[in-house]
C-alpha cells in the first residue's frame, strides 16, 4: 500500500570524526542515507522526504539524485522537531507516514511494508517497529495491553529491575503514523527533558492520551535496526549487508570460496556458475554473466562482463568486457575500455578509452590508450600508444591481423593498416600501409675490445 516516508538524516555524527556528514559514508559503495530511501521505495512509498541538517549539501545531492524531496532542519532539536519541520514544509497531513533514519541502513523493504500496512489496514493512529535484541540495555521497553497493542514505552533509565528483566521487546525508533493524527499532535510534543529536545517517542503517549490505538510490528531480525554512529558500527553494518548480499547470490547459483572475503554491491548482478574468488570487489552497476571466474584480488566498478570470462587480479571501471575474455594478472582497465569477444589482456597491462578487437591480444607490460584495434591483433611486450602530446590526446588506429613487435612506440595520431607488421623496438610516427613492414631503428655499432679498454681507463 502507498505511503509517505520521512527519512531523518540531519544528525552530525560527531563520533564518526569525519569532515563529511555521517549519512554519506558508504556501505558496499552506497551512501548510508541511500539505503532507507531505496528500501522505502521498494516497500511502496510514493513519496520520500529527507530531512537534512549537518553537511546538508552532500546529503541533499544524494537524496535528490534518488528522487527524494529535501527539507533542511536549520535548528536541530530532536526527532520530533525534525518530523514537524518536514510536515510544515511539505504540507503532509494525511495517509500513512513512516519515519525512518538515514543512519539505519539495514531495515528491509518487507519490514517497512509490514509497518505501513499495520496502520493502514487496521486503521490505527500509529505503530512502532519493535525488536528483541540479544542485549536490550539502553532501549525503551514495550508494554502491551490485552489486545497486544502498545500501552506504554518505558525508557531504560526509568524501568525497574523487574521490568528490565521481564520486558524484552524494545522500541527500535522506527514508526508509522496516521498522517492526520501526526500533523495534529506533533506540535504538542514538549522538550521537558535533560537534552532540551523534542522526542518523537512522546507521540505514542499523546496518541494514547486521546484514546487512539497504537500497534506494533516485531521485526524478525534485530540486526535490521543496527544504527551507525561510529566507524566501528559502520564496519558492523557493512558485514551484515555483505552477508545478506552474498547469501542471496549463492542461493542463485554463484560460487564463493570464502564469502567473508567477497564484497558485492547491492545493485550488482552475477550469473549462474560464476565463481568469485577471495578479495574480489564488485561495485556500482556492475554486471557479470554466467560461467565466469572473477579474482582473486579483483575490483570491478560499473563494469559489464559477458559470459565465460576469467579476470584475475584485474582492476576495472566503466568498461565493457564481452564473452570469453581473459584478463590479468595485474591488469588495469580504465574508463572507456571495451574488450571484444575472445580478447586477451595480460600481465601488467593498462588500457584506457580503447577498443580491443575480437580475439586480439595485449599480453604483457603494455599501455594502450585512445586506440581502436581490430580483430586478430597481437601486441608484443612493452608496447605503448603515445596518445598525449603534452596538450591534447590523439587516437591510434590499428587494423585487423596486425603484428606489433615488442617495444613498439606508436606516436598518435597514427594508423597501422590491416596485416601490417612493426619491427621490435620501433618508434612509429607515420601511417603504415596494409600488409607493410615498418621498422625504425638506429644503426647498431659494435666496438671490439671496448670493455677491456674502458676497465683499464677507469682503474687509473
Amino acid at each position: 500500500m502507498a505511503f509517505t516516508a520521512l527519512v531523518l538524516a540531519a544528525g552530525e555524527g560527531t563520533r564518526m570524526k569525519s569532515a563529511h556528514s555521517k549519512t554519506v559514508h558508504p556501505i558496499l559503495g552506497k551512501p548510508l542515507v541511500a539505503w532507507p530511501i531505496e528500501a522505502a521505495r521498494a516497500a511502496g512509498a510514493e513519496r520520500v522526504v529527507c530531512v537534512s541538517g549537518a553537511g546538508a549539501a552532500e546529503v541533499n545531492a544524494i537524496c535528490e539524485r534518488l528522487g527524494a524531496e529535501v527539507v533542511e532542519q536549520a535548528e536541530r532539536l530532536g526527532t520530533g522537531h525534525a518530523v514537524r519541520v518536514a510536515l510544515e514544509a511539505t504540507g503532509i497531513d494525511s495517509g500513512c507516514v513512516v519515519v525512518l533514519y538515514g543512519d539505519t541502513p539495514l531495515v528491509r523493504p518487507e519490514t517497512i511494508a509490514r509497518l505501513s500496512e499495520k496502520v493502514t489496514v487496521e486503521g490505527l493512529a500509529g505503530a512502532v517497529l519493535t525488536m528483541e535484541p540479544p542485549d536490550p540495555t539502553g532501549y525503551g521497553r514495550i508494554v502491551l495491553d490485552a489486545e497486544d497493542r502498545i500501552l506504554a514505552i518505558i525508557e531504560h533509565a526509568d524501568a525497574t529491575l523487574e521490568q528490565r528483566e521481564l520486558l524484552r521487546e524494545c522500541n527500535s525508533g522506527v514508526y508509522a503514523f496516521d498522517g492526520a493524527a501526526l500533523a495534529r499532535l506533533v506540535g504538542k510534543i514538549e522538550r521537558s527533558n535533560a537534552q532540551g529536545e523534542y522526542y518523537l517517542t512522546d507521540m505514542i503517549e499523546l496518541l494514547r492520551a486521546e484514546g487512539l490505538s497504537v500497534g506494533r510490528v516485531l521485526v524478525d531480525d534485530p540486526t535490521e535496526m543496527l544504527g551507525v554512529n561510529s566507524r566501528a558500527q559502520l564496519a558492523e553494518a557493512t558485514k551484515v549487508m555483505q552477508r545478506r548480499v552474498n547469501e542471496r547470490l549463492m542461493a542463485d547459483g554463484v560460487t564463493m570460496l570464502d564469502p567473508d572475503l567477497v564484497w558485492v554491491g547491492p545493485d550488482v548482478r552475477v550469473g549462474r556458475d560464476t565463481e568469485l574468488w577471495p578479495l574480489t570487489f564488485l561495485m556500482g552497476q556492475t554486471s557479470v554473466g554466467a560461467g565466469c571466474v572473477i579474482g582473486p584480488n579483483s575490483r570491478l566498478t560499473d563494469v559489464t562482463v559477458g559470459e565465460g570470462c576469467r579476470l584475475e587480479e584485474t582492476v576495472a571501471s566503466e568498461s565493457v568486457i564481452e564473452d570469453g575474455v581473459t584478463c590479468g594478472p595485474r591488469a588495469y582497465l580504465r574508463p572507456g575500455t571495451h574488450l571484444m569477444r575472445g580478447a586477451h589482456v595480460g600481465t601488467s597491462v593498462e588500457i584506457k578509452n580503447s577498443v580491443i578487437g575480437e580475439g586480439s591480444k595485449v599480453p604483457h607490460l603494455s599501455y594502450i590508450g585512445d586506440t581502436s584495434m581490430g580483430s586478430g591483433v597481437n601486441v608484443g611486450a612493452a608496447s605503448v600508444t603515445c596518445n598525449y602530446d603534452g596538450s591534447a590526446k590523439h587516437r591510434t588506429t590499428i587494423g585487423n591481423d596486425v603484428f606489433i613487435g615488442s617495444d613498439t612506440m606508436m606516436v598518435a595520431p597514427v594508423t597501422i593498416g590491416d596485416g601490417a607488421i612493426t619491427g621490435a623496438a620501433s618508434c612509429i610516427t607515420k601511417d603504415v600501409p596494409a600488409g607493410a613492414l615498418a621498422i625504425e631503428r638506429s644503426r647498431q655499432v659494435i666496438v671490439e675490445g671496448y670493455a677491456e679498454r674502458h676497465a683499464k681507463k677507469t682503474a687509473r
